[in-house]
């Protein structure tokens, strides 16, 4: 299959996806976000989560930062 034919055949699921703010990439963090919030609920600290889920990810600790507040906002309220 190829790639313009995915991008057809879901296009309206990912033209929806774009409205309401989320980006593509946003699949390949969902285990990071949910290990940040296990940790979280077992009751560590924010930025000894961070550290921890930078190195497991190999991202930098202020995309930690800036995904867990991505995936904690509200999607667009105009297009939902």
């Amino acid at each position: 299959m190829k790639v313009i034919e995915i991008l057809i055949f879901n296009r309206d699921l990912l033209k929806k996806l774009l409205e309401v703010g989320i980006r593509l990439e946003d699949a390949v963090y969902i285990d990071l976000y949910t290990d940040y919030v296990q940790l979280l609920n077992k009751g560590e600290k924010v930025s000894y989560i961070v550290a921890v889920l930078a190195e497991k990810y190999s991202v930098s600790e202020r995309k930690v930062y800036t995904l867990v507040k991505h995936f904690k906002s509200d999607c667009s309220p105009f297009s939902v």
